[in-house]
């Protein structure tokens, strides 16, 4: 029998503490997986914005409307190569107004220039712009209300009131993970023919494309000093930045989330230095016995870390195992299906697993450290008599 066979036998002295632990592990393991794909699926938006593509609103807030007009202006500004505008819609399905989506009135004749990764079939985008009541949904909105292409449906508007009919022109899929599939989009042209003279020509936000990336905040800049002596006057930022301005209004959330994940780690760390220290005290007068024929120190600190590491390595390989078809194939398509919204991709990321199977390790190795020490500066006579 050599060191190592010591040291394998040793951690599977006591059978039920050692899976206990290893269960544990998994567990903890499982919740910080989880954890961390919510932060990584709330930011995919960010994470994969595009970088050629400027957003302008209001420059107070959001919800305040910018002129129609603005638009104009802001296509003639130099490196700017397309434009489209926007309005929030606010409707809700009146056959499940729980479930929410967004809906968003857009200019059509712009639009797929400005957002060319939303993917139509040629024959359904053709019909959806000379369908003046027309509108896109995204697959996932499709599939979540089984709607399809011809469908008559009607949403109840929220900031503009009222039963409004749209049919269903096409589905849209996506090329980037910015993009939230489950989005309804229709003409702006529908909703301002239909609105008050108080309230036409008002537009929520403007959309930029750009020829050059690496320019974009000089661009922002010439925008917004158009309108800098305006009674209105913009804000012009990233798509990743404006991405990162809706992220603000859950900065403590996902804050949060990201300290319990850490915890979460640091007491699985606990529960595998409490069931190595059980085991070390059990164990004294047996490494008392391993000193006296001859086993030197760094000989019982190896079976002491080792035994702590293979249990660690293995609960955090177990939890990996019970983590990627739970969150993937499960609660993944359940999110992505009912709150797209919110996570547009809901997965594991391989750089989240292998940080929790290496944390699960490193901190393994780190609890089991004291105890190791200790036993290694115990005197033969002194650990014999501990039990003997």
């Amino acid at each position: 029998m050599n060191v190592v066979g010591i040291g394998l036998r040793n951690a599977w002295r006591n059978k039920v503490r050692a899976f206990l632990t290893m269960l544990g592990v998994a567990v903890a393991v499982v919740a910080f997986l989880f954890l961390r794909t919510i932060l990584s699926s709330w930011t995919a938006g960010v994470e994969s914005a595009a970088r050629d593509r400027l957003a302008t609103r209001h420059k107070v807030t959001f919800v305040l409307p910018l002129p129609l007009r603005y638009a104009e202006q802001i296509r003639r500004v130099p490196g700017v190569k397309a434009a489209c505008w926007a309005n929030w819609f606010g409707g809700k399905n009146p056959r499940d107004e729980n479930k929410f989506f967004a809906s968003i009135a857009v200019d059509s004749n712009t639009f797929f220039g400005v957002s060319d990764e939303v993917k139509v079939p040629p024959e359904e985008r053709e019909t959806w712009l000379h369908d003046r009541r027309g509108a896109l949904v995204g697959d996932l909105l499709a599939r979540q209300f089984h709607w399809k292409v011809g469908d008559k449906v009607t949403l109840s508007g929220t900031i503009y009131p009222g039963d409004w009919e749209f049919m269903i022109d096409g589905v849209y899929t996506a090329t980037r993970r910015s993009v939230d599939r489950s989005t309804f989009f229709f003409h702006w042209d529908y909703l301002n023919e239909s609105l008050g003279e108080g309230q036409k020509d008002r537009i929520g936000w403007v959309m930029t494309r750009i020829d050059d990336p690496s320019q974009a905040g000089n661009i922002a800049r010439r925008i917004d000093a158009l309108f800098a002596d305006q009674d209105t006057q913009t804000l012009t930022m990233s798509e990743r930045a404006m991405n990162n301005s809706f992220l603000g209004m859950f900065s403590a959330v996902l804050k949060a989330m990201d300290f319990v994940s850490i915890v979460i780690l640091l007491i699985m760390a606990l529960i595998l230095g409490n069931t190595i220290a059980m085991g070390v005290r059990e164990r004294a007068h047996e490494y008392g016995v391993l000193r006296a024929i001859g086993f030197l120190p760094r000989h019982l600190v190896l079976f002491i870390v080792g035994e702590a590491v293979l249990i660690g390595f293995l609960g955090a390989t177990l939890g990996l195992a019970i983590a990627v078809p739970l969150i993937n194939r499960a609660v993944g398509l359940y999110l992505e299906e009912n709150m797209a919204g919110f996570f547009p991709y809901f997965r594991v990321a391989p750089g989240a697993a292998l940080a929790a199977v290496a944390l699960a390790t490193v901190l393994a190795f780190a609890v089991a450290a004291i105890p190791a020490y200790q036993v290694s500066r115990l005197s033969t006579i002194d650990a014999l008599r501990r039990i003997g």
